[in-house]
């Protein structure tokens, strides 16, 4: 058997079976190889005869969160979950701060939430081949048991009224004018619309995209294992090594109740000499002895992840039809520079509860009305320009130590600029102020960086990417005439708030000015909470 057989071997064999069948996608996208474009999605003129649902959620691992919050609501909402509703076994990291929203939305009480966390704790580094370190507290710190969350949610979705089918698959679905025909693996549903909480490859996503391909992706792997030696401090980004093979290997490891996780990843384009995730894995095995300190003997493996993470530039994704809304990974919300699921959702989460309320009530259930729910948001846009730094083209040589260098001096400005610069970038968040000191005192203090920016990404991306930096400071600027504008919104209909409420949410977001924002949300939340009836 070949080295990268046998560390393979390491995993459990159904383990190598799901990454060998996600390695089959990984390969046909990067070797151009087109998949059959689903046709999941038709349209009718005609209306239905009856509407069972306001709401059916298709997909229940995330999808049981906004369709317990909507349940709260009062609205008629269906889950449909493919398998059974429950979460995985390895831990989700977040922050305490943005897991507030649990408790303010009233779907977890204190002592649930604090029951939910698993492990905490501080600090976490950032450090590059060369440099030294650079720590920060309360970023991705708290690791979030998904079983137990889930499983609670699932109790306060059924205990408010809510229904949930397990085992059940989504077929197809058919757009009426009142409503949407959901044709699953058992029987046929009506509802006023459908949330698709599919993930990534939903087929409706397929379908809406009709076979645009990623502009990047995200390749991971890692595990949770016992045997390694105890720290109680984190990675967020590390790297052992400088860019070998067209690849620039970054690092992640976190303490678990019952392990450390360590996750090894990699940004890249769609390259045909990518690696496979089979190979990514290898190394990951080859190198975590060094990283961990300890000898790979020790090692103990308690669960494995690994995947292929697309992002699009164009996106937030709209899809082109009405009453289907497309919600977490399924949306592209996230940034590309991030693996998206469960906290891209929770940051989202207050808008989308507050959003979908008020569509319903409203009945902006249109195409054009629920592009307001997916908006355009320069924040996000603005770091495709970071991941272009950090990922090395396949198709040319650069200077091993190149992206090394530039995410060390990057860092250390950010670190001396403060937490306010530096812990918002490193949740994904991008704002005007924070991105414009640390580009003019990078400018100042390090001038030799420019041309090579320019010569590892091209002029062309930067030219794509300064009209998102303008919009990013226009977005900073509309977003102090939300509390004015919010108290006039009041003497308009319930669809023209419901319009200029996603206009304040897209400048709130856009501007990434959300996670600053969201302990005030009150200035304008009572306009738009108000409970429905069934």
């Amino acid at each position: 058997m070949n080295p990268v057989g046998e560390l393979l071997e390491m995993l459990p064999p159904p383990m190598r079976s799901n990454l060998q069948q996600a390695d089959q996608r990984w390969q046909q996208l990067r070797q151009g190889q087109s998949r059959a474009i689903p046709q999941v999605v038709q349209e009718s003129r005609t209306p239905l005869a009856t509407v069972d649902w306001d709401v059916v959620v298709c997909g229940g691992t995330l999808g049981v969160i906004i369709g317990t919050a909507l349940a709260q609501r009062g609205w008629r909402v269906l889950i449909l979950e493919r398998g059974i509703l429950r979460g995985r076994d390895q831990e989700w990291n977040i922050s305490r701060a943005e897991l507030a929203v649990f408790v303010e939305l009233g779907l977890l009480t204190e002592a649930q939430l604090q029951t939910a966390i698993a492990s905490e704790f501080n600090p976490n580094r950032i450090q590059f081949l060369g440099g030294s370190a650079v720590w920060v507290k309360d970023v991705l710190n708290v690791g979030v048991d998904p079983v137990f969350l889930l499983d609670t949610l699932k109790t306060r979705f059924l205990a408010v009224g809510g229904h949930l089918q397990e085992q059940t698959t989504f077929s197809q679905v058919v757009v009426h004018p009142n409503g949407v025909a959901i044709q699953t693996n058992t029987t046929l549903i009506t509802a006023r619309l459908m949330l698709d909480v599919m993930g990534h490859f939903s087929p409706v996503v397929a379908q809406a995209r009709n076979g645009q391909q990623p502009a990047g992706v995200c390749l991971v792997v890692g595990t949770c294992a016992q045997g390694l030696p105890h720290r109680d401090t984190g990675d967020l980004l590390v790297s052992l090594t400088p860019i070998q093979d067209h690849c620039q290997y970054f690092w992640e490891a976190f303490p678990a109740r019952d392990g450390r996780t360590t996750y090894m990843f990699t940004y890249g384009d769609l390259h045909p000499q990518r690696p496979s995730l089979q190979k990514l894995f290898a190394d990951y095995w080859q190198r975590l002895p060094e990283y961990q300190e300890t000898d790979l003997a020790n090692i103990q493996i308690l669960r494995a992840l690994f995947g292929m993470f697309p992002s699009y530039v164009d996106s937030p994704l709209n899809f082109p039809w009405a009453r289907i809304l497309p919600i977490g990974d399924s949306s592209g919300s996230q940034s590309p520079l991030s693996f998206g699921g469960f906290g891209a959702l929770i940051r989202h989460l207050r808008r989308l509860d507050a959003g979908i309320h008020e569509a319903l009530s409203a009945d902006m259930l249109t195409c054009e009305a629920l592009k307001g729910l997916q908006p355009y948001q320069p924040n996000l846009s603005a770091t495709w320009l970071f991941q272009e730094s950090m990922r090395a083209p396949g198709d040319r040589n650069l200077d091993p130590q190149q992206i090394n260098q530039l995410l060390q001096i990057v860092f250390q400005e950010m670190a001396q600029l403060g937490d306010p610069v530096l812990k918002p970038f490193l949740q994904d968040i991008v704002q005007f102020p924070a991105l414009t000191q640390t580009l003019f005192r990078i400018s100042l203090r390090h001038p030799q960086l420019t041309p090579k920016i320019l010569g590892h990404v091209g002029l062309g991306v930067l030219l794509k990417w300064f009209p998102h930096y303008i919009n990013l400071g226009v977005y900073h600027e509309l977003q102090r005439l939300i509390p004015l504008l919010a108290f006039a919104s009041q003497r308009l209909s319930p669809q023209q708030r419901y319009v200029w409420h996603r206009r304040f949410d897209s400048w709130i977001y856009g501007s990434g000015l959300d996670i600053l924002i969201a302990s005030s949300l009150n200035v304008r939340r009572p306009l738009i909470a108000s409970s429905h009836t069934k």
